[in-house]
């Protein structure tokens, strides 16, 4: 649950930056629209910041092991990388494509996450 929170605000802010007009005009409150681009590619800093540490703790607890742990580091890696770069670009056609590039991605992020803790309390399951 905790890593689909901390995945949610990233993920959509992401959507929010290169859809800004949309959400203006059907006058849907996206923090892009109310607090600004620079306020919104903070947040998602922090927000992803938070998340790669959360997205271990299933090591700490027993529910993820070897495969999902180097899964969630190397993963939460670029999930950074992407975020950092939403950071850095702040204008033009690259800020465009930093940010689909880590909207894009968090899909992938969370589906793999979740496929490879799935996959190897499965494979743990069917060995014991």
């Amino acid at each position: 649950f905790l890593i689909i929170f901390m995945w949610t605000p990233p993920h959509l802010w992401a959507l929010a930056l290169f859809r800004t007009s949309h959400y203006e005009e059907a006058k849907v409150p996206m923090l892009p629209v109310v607090a600004g681009a620079h306020e919104t590619r903070k947040q998602i800093v922090i927000y992803s910041a938070l998340l790669v540490p959360l997205a271990c703790v299933p090591i700490v607890t027993g529910l993820g092991g070897i495969a999902y742990g180097f899964t969630s580091v190397v993963l939460g890696g670029v999930f950074m990388a992407f975020a950092l770069a939403v950071w850095r670009e702040t204008e033009g056609p690259e800020a465009v494509r930093a940010a689909k590039r880590l909207f894009g991605f968090s899909i992938l992020y969370l589906f793999l996450l979740f496929a490879v803790l799935l996959a190897e309390h499965s494979i743990r399951h069917l060995l014991a």
